[in-house]
């Protein structure tokens, strides 16, 4: 069998995972393939998708009697679409999938799930690490568990100037990008960077500790070499425009940001999270350090400031990295060839 036809039921909002979505389907859609999504309302990538095939928007994981619905109108357009895989990102989407006879169902995890029950009638649960292929496993997923990781999105970085941030030029610049929330770590970064006279922050991305942040950053004297600038259309652009990135996440299963700094030429500090610890080396094409110590992340940071030729070292082995473990034509050949293998099974 040959999976010509994929749904995609995708419910999340702005974040690496996301981004990633976007990317796949994009790379689908240069393989020929058709493809058709359930997003929900106002995202700012929509547009992107609705490029490809018809996107049905609503809010399907709600309990209310218009959402509900809503899901069995999604259902019905499904089934009449007629697609040979169907495809959830995250454990919550997978329950809006129908038991489609003849239809490869999967589901994309990017995190931890806490139980496997919205995954019934599914043939394969993808894992972007092995520990999260590990933890479905744990807890009772005795289906195919394949980990298939995620590759840079195909863009051309146009790097951010020091004048268009209000930044000295000579300045050691730190970038970093994410949702702006307790478990990406942005407190421990700002300690870091407070560590570092000198050293200036760029900040790209949202989220409900934004004003906390900003506070935290008046408080330790830094907001003048702070620059927290929102969500960004592109935020690799950022990243090319700075002299290193750093990912301070306290839980991180994969890291796509770290993925987009390596595809950016920039050197990179990460913490000891499951995604960097599985794909990067520390001292080879990456620095990791521990979660939540901000001396040993500022350390980590002077060592790049002050080694131009650590800094050249690890852009090099980065790109070696990524051309071995996350190419574009490894990463869709995968996907392509898990559907066509469940779709014989299913036959």
């Amino acid at each position: 069998m040959t999976v010509r036809r994929i749904f995609h039921v995708q419910m999340g909002r702005d974040g690496g995972t996301e981004r990633f979505f976007v990317t796949l389907a994009q790379a689908f859609a240069e393989r020929g393939i058709e493809q058709a999504f359930a997003i929900r309302p106002g995202n700012a990538w929509a547009p992107e998708i609705a490029r490809l095939g018809a996107v049905h928007e609503g809010h399907y994981l709600r309990r209310t009697p218009g959402a509900l619905w809503s899901l069995a109108r999604l259902r019905r357009a499904m089934r009449a679409w007629g697609p040979d895989a169907a495809m959830a990102w995250r454990a919550p989407a997978a329950r809006l999938i129908p038991d489609l006879a003849g239809v490869v169902k999967i589901v994309r995890l990017g995190d931890y799930p806490r139980h496997v029950r919205h995954f019934a009638h599914l043939q394969a649960v993808v894992c972007n690490n092995p520990t999260i292929a590990r933890h479905v496993e744990a807890l009772g997923w005795r289906g195919a568990a394949p980990v298939i990781s995620n590759f840079a999105r195909p863009v051309t970085p146009r790097p951010v100037t020091r004048d268009e941030m209000a930044t000295p030029p000579d300045a050691f610049v730190i970038s970093s990008a994410g949702r702006l929330t307790h478990i990406k770590g942005y407190d421990t970064l700002l300690r870091a960077v407070a560590a570092l006279p000198g050293c200036w922050l760029w900040l790209a991305g949202d989220g409900d500790l934004r004003g906390a942040l900003e506070a935290q950053a008046r408080d330790l004297g830094i907001a003048d070499r702070v620059r927290f600038v929102g969500w960004l259309a592109e935020p690799m652009d950022l990243i090319a425009g700075s002299d290193a990135f750093v990912m301070p996440s306290r839980e991180e299963p994969l890291g796509n940001v770290v993925i987009e700094a390596w595809h950016c030429g920039v050197p990179t500090v990460a913490t000891r999270t499951d995604g960097p610890t599985w794909f990067a080396t520390d001292g080879k094409d990456c620095l990791l350090v521990p979660i939540d110590d901000a001396p040993a992340m500022a350390a980590a940071m002077a060592r790049l400031r002050d080694d131009a030729d650590l800094r050249a070292a690890l852009v090099a082995e980065a790109r070696r990295t990524l051309a071995a473990r996350f190419s574009k034509e490894a990463v869709v050949d995968a996907y392509l060839d898990l559907f066509d293998r469940l779709g014989e099974a299913s036959t």
